[in-house]
Formats: C-alpha cells, sequence, structure tokens
C-alpha cells in the first residue's frame, strides 16, 4: 500500500504541474492579446470599426490620397482645386439667379399694390417730419396724420390747377408762335451748315407725316388702353393715400411687429438696419425736394426775364424731373430749351441752354454734396444702372423709385455688415440677471 499511495502521489504532482505550466501559458496569451488589441481594435457592435495603429503597414493596398480641407471624398479631391471652386460659385449665382427671377416675377403680377406702396412710402418720408412738429405741438397722432395729408394734398392740385391753367392760357400764343419758328428752322436748314434743299426738306417732312399716319393706331390704342386702366389708377390713387396715413400714424407699430417675426437673435440687428435705412429714406426724399425746388427756381428765373411762355409750367415741370436723378432735370430743361427756340430764336435758346447747364453743374457739384452728405452718396454709375433698370421694369414710377431704394439697400447692407452691436433702444425692456 506504501508503494501504490507514493505512485498516486507522483502522478498527482504531475498533473498539478501541468494544470500549473498551462496556467502560466495561458496568462501569457492573454498579456499579448490585451497588448494587440490595445494598438489595434478588432471591429465588433460595439466598436465602429478597427483602427490600425500609427505605424502599421498593410501590404498590396493603394497609396493614401491627400485630400484638401474642402474635399469630403476621393472623386473630389481628383477634381483640381480652382475648379472647385468654380463650380462652387456657379450653383450659389444659379440658386440667387433664380431666387431673384421668382421676386420679380411676383413683384411684376403685383406690382399695382408694389407701385402704390412704394410711392406711399416716399410720401410718408417727405411728410413725417411735419406730423413730428405736430406731435410736438401736442396734437393727436391721428389729427396731427390727417392735417398734413390733407394740407399735402391741396398743394399737389393747387400747383396742378396753377399749371393747367397758365398751360390753356398760353397755348394760343404758342401755336402761333410755333409756326414762325418753324419757319425759321427750315430757313437755317437751308442756308445754314446742312444746306439742305426744298426737295430734301419736302421729302423728310412727307416722311415724318407718314411714320406719324403709320402709328396713329399704335397712339391711339395706348390712349384706349390708357383710358381702359383709368380704374387701376384711381385704385392705385386710394391706395397710396389710405397707405400713407397709416405709415405716418402707426409706422413705427408696423415696423415692431415685422420685427418681432424674426428669430430673436436677428431683431435688433434688422431694426437697427431699418431704422437707419429710414433716416436714409427720409434724408433723400428731403434733399431731393430742397434740390428740386433749387432748380426749378433758377431755370424759372431765366424763363420769366426772357419772357419764355409757360414759365411756372416749365418750371414745375423741372421741379417734378429733378425727382429723377441726372436725367430727370435734363430731360425737362431740354423741354424748357425747346419753347425758348419755337418762341424766341436759336440765341435765346442758347442762353436758356446755358442756364439749364449751369444749374445742373450746381446741383451736382455744390448742392447734392452739401445737402445730401455721405450718409445718401452714391456712385453715378449706380445712379443710371439704377434708373435704367427701374425705366426697364416699371416705366416712369421704376425711375423714380430706383435710386432711393438703391441708397436705402446700400445703408442697410453697410448696417449689417458693421461688426458692432446696435444701441439699446429706449422703449427696451431690460430684465437683471442675478449675479453670478
Amino acid at each position: 500500500m506504501s508503494r501504490f499511495e507514493r505512485v498516486r502521489g507522483r502522478l498527482r504532482r504531475a498533473y498539478q504541474s501541468r494544470q500549473e505550466s498551462a496556467r502560466a501559458d495561458e496568462g501569457t496569451s492573454s498579456d499579448e492579446l490585451s497588448e494587440v488589441s490595445a494598438g489595434a481594435r478588432v471591429a465588433s457592435p460595439a466598436v465602429p470599426g478597427p483602427t490600425a495603429p500609427p505605424n502599421a503597414s498593410v501590404y498590396g493596398a493603394e497609396p493614401p490620397v491627400d485630400l484638401h480641407s474642402s474635399t469630403s471624398s476621393r472623386d473630389d479631391a481628383d477634381v483640381p482645386h480652382g475648379l472647385r471652386i468654380a463650380a462652387a460659385w456657379c450653383w450659389r449665382l444659379i440658386v440667387i439667379g433664380v431666387v431673384a427671377w421668382a421676386l420679380l416675377r411676383i413683384v411684376g403680377t403685383i406690382k399695382i399694390v408694389i407701385i402704390p406702396l412704394a410711392i406711399a412710402l416716399l410720401l410718408s418720408a417727405l411728410l413725417a417730419p411735419a406730423v413730428g412738429w405736430l406731435l410736438r405741438a401736442r396734437f393727436p397722432r391721428s389729427l396731427a396724420t390727417a392735417v398734413v395729408l390733407v394740407g399735402g394734398l391741396a398743394a399737389v392740385i393747387g400747383t396742378l390747377t396753377l399749371v393747367v391753367n397758365e398751360f390753356i392760357r398760353g397755348v394760343p400764343e404758342l401755336s402761333e408762335k410755333s409756326s414762325e419758328g418753324v419757319r425759321q428752322i427750315q430757313n437755317w436748314l437751308k442756308t445754314g451748315p446742312l444746306h439742305l434743299s426744298d426737295t430734301q426738306l419736302d421729302r423728310y417732312i412727307d416722311e415724318a407725316q407718314g411714320w406719324i399716319n403709320n402709328n396713329t393706331s399704335k397712339f391711339t390704342s395706348g390712349a384706349l388702353s390708357t383710358a381702359a386702366t383709368l380704374a387701376e389708377v384711381l385704385t392705385g390713387t386710394l391706395l397710396v393715400l389710405f397707405a400713407t396715413f397709416f405709415f405716418l400714424r402707426d409706422g413705427n407699430r408696423i415696423w415692431r411687429f415685422l420685427v418681432r417675426l424674426l428669430p430673436v437673435a436677428a431683431r435688433w440687428k434688422v431694426d437697427d438696419a431699418g431704422r437707419a435705412s429710414w433716416q436714409t429714406l427720409v434724408a433723400y426724399v428731403r434733399a431731393t425736394v430742397l434740390v428740386a425746388f433749387i432748380d426749378a427756381v433758377g431755370i424759372g428765373i431765366f424763363l420769366v426775364i426772357f419772357d419764355i411762355p409757360f414759365a411756372f409750367p416749365l418750371a414745375a415741370l423741372v421741379f417734378l424731373g429733378a425727382f429723377i436723378p441726372i436725367v430727370g432735370a435734363a430731360l425737362s430743361g431740354g423741354v424748357a430749351v425747346l419753347v425758348a427756340l419755337v418762341d424766341s430764336g436759336p440765341v435765346t435758346a442758347l442762353i436758356i441752354l446755358g442756364a439749364v447747364i449751369g444749374v445742373q453743374q450746381i446741383e451736382g457739384h455744390v448742392l447734392q454734396p452739401l445737402i445730401m452728405g455721405r450718409a445718401v452718396a452714391l456712385h453715378p454709375l449706380a445712379v443710371i444702372i439704377g434708373i435704367a433698370a427701374g425705366v426697364v421694369l416699371a416705366g416712369i414710377t421704376g425711375a423714380l423709385v430706383s435710386v432711393p431704394l438703391i441708397a436705402v439697400l446700400n445703408t442697410a447692407v453697410r448696417r449689417l455688415a458693421a461688426r458692432r452691436v446696435p444701441d439699446t433702444p429706449p422703449d427696451a425692456v431690460v430684465v437683471a440677471a442675478q449675479a453670478p
């Protein structure tokens, strides 16, 4: 028995030693596996994917491609950087063009509403200082607005009445002198540098009469269409009056309501830009009225001195034309020169032309920079392009509205692009926060 026990003990010790060696081998392999997993993880549902160590190298794979910060895939990396930038600009410009085209279509569809509202804004900017004076004199807001609006209408109607009466009174005299003026022009064409013969003059006159006869139907249809749109004109006039009244009375409340529709983070910037744009519009309209009045008085004085008929209507035409910068006053002054040519001959017409040019130079180099200042200063090229675009889109009304619209947009964009905190509005409610 003792020998059997000794054999049994040896077998047990051998079995235990083998188990210990197996456990040691298992511990070594687990340590190596943990080291490998620390360097490179194996993909599993919990781990998105394997991540190779920095010094790992994969044989048989293609070399990596350096991606630019503006690329998101290898396809983008294969395209030259300049071409990618040009393509990005192109599709963004296409989107902007489509949106602008859609806005123009919408404006063209509802222009019967847009144009009266634009004119109402201009009138509100012109009459707002008068309403402010009456409010400071303790007038009720509605009464002050009504008084200013009725007074403005009375001034416009009275001026138009004087212009029409003087025009009717001077037409017979001008018709008599116009025939004499035409004969003087014919004599100048014969004896002047052109040396036209009677046959050539007759041919040109016949061509002009034929053109008038051929286009009579167009003129008639235009007159008929104008008569057909009389209801639209009346509707637009009423809309201008109502919109002007409510803009003057409730303009501040209307603007606050529109600002509250925007996100909270954008309200202060938009409110600051909108109020600055309104001040620009007020300054532009007031300065334009003052400049137009000075132009009308200056040219009207020369018309009265040289006894040109329709002096007051022509001065009123210069006043209205001056609302279209650069172009309007020149065209209205040209009408005065033509009337002077027909009535008093070429010498007087040249003097009136010199007066018109002199007044225009004083306006462009002295009055506008001095009165308007830098707040509404626009480059002449921007003015010309704006007037041309306004004429194409909306005729005379577009030419009238385009320049103040450009001035307002210029101020709004400058304010929105400025990196500054707007001033706190006087009616703002400031809620005190807890001390940190």
